[in-house]
């Protein structure tokens, strides 16, 4: 198809501003080159884009789906730019790291931070995965580092010690699991729950295990971070599955009670992925080395 970056801007212009003169103004164009382009896009298209009304310009359904592709295009070449500043700034290497929702939220933050302080000529692009991504990206060659809890049978890869966690239960205060030292995950699917965003690594994990009994989840809200999860579940709105290490130390104006899951699976041992720690390009194996030192000592 015969259309530029330019015509795509012009477009979303446009569509915020419902008319052609002011979205042709806000990318500095006259209206007469503006409405010959739309003209031409929808010609390319083989679809109208807009309704003309008397009160201005409505987006027809077409028009609305290339808006919001549109507006993904750009967030996309936004990043993309984002991640190439670096290089230009005289950064000398870039690592990928792919981790779990559990390893995003809690260990990597400090210990990224430590060690992209001590090697302030690198730079790190982490991206949150559930762990059988995770190996199989390492296995196939996509990516260099991973973190997670449990790898795919699968996948062909190396496993490093990282830390050691649980996931536990977290209860309100007064809520009738909060007397109880341990529980089945089979007895709390009649309760409301927080939990993180869908997609997030560990919202697919707990949906997959109410799946697995043949149940679903009554998810009150999901939010962004297992602190929030601890807050809303501390102010009564659900309970939540969270990693140990997630439940704050400092006290909550409210802080929920932490009940113990008494599955196998509660287990989730954090480990370092890569696919031949020998073969590691010289950045990755020293963020590699990097996170081995932060390992618990007892691993």
């Amino acid at each position: 198809m015969r259309y530029d970056l330019t015509d795509l801007r012009l477009f979303i212009a446009i569509a915020e501003a419902r008319n052609l003169t002011r979205g042709a103004a806000s990318v500095h164009l006259a209206p007469s080159s503006a409405s010959h382009r739309l003209r031409l896009l929808e010609e390319e298209l083989g679809t109208p884009l807009f309704e003309r009304r008397a009160r201005g310009l409505t987006l027809t359904r077409a028009g609305e789906t290339l808006l919001r592709n549109a507006r993904q295009v750009f967030a996309q070449i936004e990043q993309m730019h984002a991640d190439l500043s670096p290089f230009a700034e005289g950064v000398r290497g870039h690592v990928s790291l792919w981790a779990n929702t559990h390893a995003t939220h809690t260990f990597l933050p400090d210990d990224l931070a430590d060690f992209l302080k001590r090697n302030p000529q690198l730079s790190v692009s982490l991206e949150e995965h559930t762990s059988p991504e995770i190996s199989l990206a390492v296995s196939r060659g996509e990516v260099e580092v991973g973190v997670l809890a449990e790898a795919d049978s699968a996948a062909e890869v190396e496993l490093i010690p990282y830390h050691r966690d649980r996931l536990v239960f977290v209860v309100p205060g007064g809520h009738a699991l909060a007397a109880r030292a341990r529980v089945r995950f089979s007895e709390v699917l009649d309760y409301p729950f927080v939990m993180l965003h869908a997609g997030s690594a560990i919202h697919t994990f707990t949906m997959n295990a109410a799946a697995a009994l043949g149940r679903h989840l009554d998810v009150r809200i999901q939010v962004r971070s297992f602190g929030a999860v601890c807050r809303m579940v501390g102010a009564g709105v659900g309970i939540g599955l969270v990693p140990r290490s997630a439940v704050p130390a400092a006290a909550l104006p409210e802080p929920p009670v932490v009940v113990e899951l008494d599955e196998t699976w509660a287990q989730r041992d954090l480990q370092i992925c890569v696919k031949q720690q020998t073969k590691l390009s010289g950045f990755a194996a020293a963020l590699v080395d990097s996170l081995k030192s932060k390992a618990d000592a007892d691993l």
